[in-house]
């Protein structure tokens, strides 16, 4: 609350905070957005030229929001949408700062480019407005879809095609625990015809469902993979972007993830062969596949394969979502820093915003409430909250499994450790990847 205004808390969130998915490093600014060195020189401080500082510039895109349709279930309120590009850069205390922002994703007259040059309040409206354009796509694209609905399918095909017998089963169970509960309610409360969707979001009224619908046409499997997708995005240099903890702590978590799948997989399979004689399993892989995307495996040849679809469905249902979801209400609950609607359009020229236009396109009061509440209740734990690595059903009774769990619980605590020793001292500690917070499965 008493940051949210300063360029380093803007631009650290798109490292830690609960959307650290967008950022992405530009190799070559968009022809859609023509910022020249000229404009943001006064922002680089290494005597170089924008282009010479290729290794230090970021981009966050939100052309998915492109022609969304706002919200328009109440006459009385009208509500706006906008598709930005923001571009960051990295300084020499390491810190990521926003150097430019254009509110559509069309250059001209009518779409400048704000700088933080610029007044002041034109600069924050221009920050409140992709501060809020990242809310939607966090919530909608990042939260919804990619950890809640794919892993709901992964739970719906596990039902479907494996008996409980099956070792993959045991394995896989703790992870999808809830899972179709919880999702069944937010379809009967949150995304649904009036319900808090409609009431509270700029999404509401049926644009939540259009950005599902457009991220679904590039969703794929390769994307779940933790440390790919961070190379993809060019974030993936410890020297070259050394404060990521959401990277570092994740991939921590991957690798402890993977090597207990591994641990559970060569029990059973003992070669490759046995895998593709599985025929459940094959099943398994298959229904998924047709219930998400073409982009899904349509069948498993490897143990290495086998291994590594499991630490996908474990770490999606618990690494993944703890780390979009349990800080909700640390980054969303201070309204300005992470607007649910907007009620006056984005400026089209500069020198027009006033205290008074902020005020006026910020959330009112009731639809505040609404956002409030619901970031609160999504960032609780459960009263019996199992935590990743917790098993105390005990599906499995074989001695090498009970070995393997034991050895993933070490290594679990010794990352739970490493974090917690890093947090001390830090204003803004990083704690939503630490082990010990993550619970199995999605369950809020």
């Amino acid at each position: 609350m008493q940051h949210w205004q300063e360029d380093f808390m803007f631009g650290y969130q798109y490292l830690n905070g609960c959307n650290p998915v967008i950022i992405r490093k530009c190799t070559e600014i968009p022809e859609k957005f023509p910022v020249t060195h000229e404009m943001v020189e006064f922002c680089l401080e290494r005597d170089l030229t924008l282009e010479e500082e290729a290794g230090n510039i970021f981009i966050a895109d939100y052309e998915i929001m492109e022609n969304i349709t706002p919200n328009s279930t109440d006459p009385c309120t009208l509500q706006y949408l906008a598709a930005p590009i923001c571009l960051l850069y990295k300084n020499t205390q390491n810190k990521v700062l926003p150097i430019a922002i254009q509110l559509q994703q069309t250059p001209g007259e009518n779409s400048p480019i704000f700088l933080p040059s610029d007044e002041k309040y034109d600069w924050m409206m221009a920050k409140i407005w992709v501060r809020s354009s990242d809310f939607h796509v966090h919530q909608t694209v990042t939260h919804l879809l990619r950890t809640h609905l794919i892993s709901e399918v992964f739970g719906i095909a596990m039902f479907r095609q494996l008996p409980a017998v099956h070792p993959v089963y045991k394995l896989l169970l703790p992870h999808i625990r809830f899972t179709i509960a919880i999702n069944t309610k937010a379809r009967e409360q949150l995304i649904c015809e009036c319900g808090l969707f409609d009431k509270a979001n700029g999404t509401g009224g049926g644009g939540h469902v259009e950005l599902v619908q457009r991220a679904m046409k590039t969703f794929t499997y390769r994307s779940l993979i933790f440390p790919e997708a961070i190379k993809t995005r060019g974030m993936d240099s410890k020297e070259e972007l050394p404060h990521y903890f959401y990277r570092d702590d994740g991939n921590k978590v991957w690798e402890a993830v993977k090597s207990f799948a591994e641990d559970v997989v060569n029990i059973y399979y003992e070669s490759d062969e046995v895998v593709q004689k599985d025929e459940e399993v094959q099943a398994f892989v298959k229904d998924i596949c047709e219930l998400s995307s073409t982009e899904f495996p349509k069948c498993l040849k490897t143990r290495e394969q086998l291994i590594e679809y499991l630490t996908v469905v474990i770490f999606t249902a618990s690494a993944q979502h703890a780390a979009v979801n349990f800080g909700q209400y640390d980054w969303c609950s201070w309204i300005p820093n992470s607007p649910p609607t907007m009620r006056k359009p984005p400026p089209t020229q500069k020198g027009t915003v006033t205290v008074q236009y902020i005020i006026e396109s910020l959330p009112d009061r009731g639809r505040s409430c609404w956002h409030l509440g619901a970031v609160w209740a999504l960032s609780q734990f459960q009263e019996n909250e199992l935590f990743l690595g917790m098993y105390p059903d005990e599906h499995f009774i074989e001695k090498p499994v009970k070995e393997a769990m034991a050895k993933f619980r070490k290594k679990l605590t010794e990352v739970s450790h490493v974090i917690k020793e890093r947090n001390e001292g830090k204003k803004l500690p990083y704690y939503y990847l630490s082990p010990d917070r993550i619970p199995n499965s999605v369950a809020v």
